[in-house]
């Protein structure tokens, strides 16, 4: 028989909040966090907007002169799991070898390092080539990151990262609890970050035209998922780390149950805010649901965030944890003038009252993946 496995700890670096204190209060409060750009220069981009995290000090995270080497999904991540440790009563500091042994760490990111490797290309093309970092290649590749975290904390259990387009997180995410119901170990670090907020990236993207570029001059309108007027996604970075543990290890308690599509209580839904995204996951839903996809209410994270690539099925499950915890859905802001073709309960602008014992987390990524996570509450 599988092991089970539940959240005991989460971690928030978000556009909208740092911390899960101050991410709660946004995400029930329907606070956008998509901004101007003040990290490089845009005046030769179509696209001026993001969901930046402005007030993170990376050097509280990472030692100034590591810090050149490395992502700024480190020190996204680093903070992110220090807080969902504290949160699950975890001291990494006072742990014996042996129990750092059975913590392992799974990191799903989406773009990983594309940020650093695009800053080591402006050097090089700039003529700084001295100024380059020599740790370029390594950590340059997405398969470091994970081992970034393990370090930090000492854990020696299994180190992975999961990188599936959009989807990264999520996977991550079902990946870990496999572990744990397999009795690979008792114990999880998982989650996703992502941090693509950088010229090269921002202007590969507008290439595909699939990036909004009519909200410059009002930011927090910009990601508006399932509105008729939207024309494109809003890019994002953050991190969310959540603790996961095996049943018995976190010494909970928790009933069996079958999940038949009347159960279904929330569905945190993908919601990119793209022309085709939104249509199909609404599609998607309705095969999926049946008719009871009419009756479920549903929201966009994204609508208050923007996109955070590989971290954005992460993020979904800290926003649906809370909901289940405060009973409380967070809102899909920005949603002025509905698609006819999204006619589902999309929970517009004020958000609303709920108990939730079952959801649904939704992602969807390039490549025609569709990964989705259900969530049931532990009294």
């Amino acid at each position: 028989m599988l092991k089970r496995a539940v959240i005991t700890g989460m971690g928030v670096v978000s556009p909208n909040g740092i911390g899960k204190t101050a991410f709660c209060r946004a995400i029930l409060d329907g606070k956008s966090g998509v901004k101007l750009i003040s990290r490089f220069d845009t005046s030769d981009l179509p696209v001026k907007i993001a969901g930046e995290i402005q007030d993170f000090n990376e050097l509280d995270w990472i030692d100034a002169r590591e810090r050149k080497h490395v992502s700024r999904c480190v020190p996204l991540a680093v903070a992110a799991s220090t807080e969902a440790l504290k949160d699950a009563g975890i001291d990494h500091e006072k742990m014996s070898l042996d129990e750092k042994r059975e913590i392992g760490v799974v990191l799903g990111t989406g773009g990983g390092a594309h940020d650093f490797s695009d800053a080591q290309y402006h050097m090089y093309y700039a003529g700084k080539v001295k100024q380059i970092s020599i740790f370029s290649i390594p950590s340059g590749t997405m398969g470091t990151m994970s081992s970034e975290v393990s370090m930090r904390f000492g854990f020696r259990g299994m180190s992975h990262v999961v990188t599936s387009g959009c989807t990264s997180s999520t996977d991550g995410i079902a990946y870990a609890t496999r572990q744990l119901q397999l009795g690979t170990l008792p114990m999880m670090l998982v989650g996703g970050v992502d941090s693509p907020l950088a010229w090269g990236i921002l202007k590969g993207f507008t290439f595909m035209r699939i990036m909004t570029e009519s909200w410059n001059n009002e930011p927090e309108r910009g990601s508006r998922p399932f509105n008729l007027d939207r024309d494109g996604f809003v890019l994002a970075e953050g991190s969310w780390m959540f603790v996961l543990e095996e049943y018995e290890h976190a010494r909970l308690a928790m009933k069996e149950a079958g999940i038949a599509a009347e159960n279904v209580q929330y569905v945190n839904l993908h919601g990119t805010s793209t022309d085709l995204n939104d249509r199909i996951e609404t599609r998607a839903l309705k095969l999926a649901l049946g008719d009871h996809a009419y009756k479920v209410p549903m929201s966009a994270l994204k609508s208050q965030i923007g996109h955070p690539q590989g971290a954005c099925g992460a993020a979904g499950v800290a926003a649906t944890l809370i909901a289940m915890q405060h009973n409380q859905i967070p809102p899909t802001i920005n949603l002025e003038k509905p698609d006819p073709d999204c006619d589902l309960d999309y929970v517009p602008e004020v958000g609303r009252a709920a108990q939730i014992e079952h959801a649904v987390c939704n992602c969807i990524a390039f490549g025609s993946k569709n990964s989705a996570l259900v969530l049931r509450r532990v009294n």
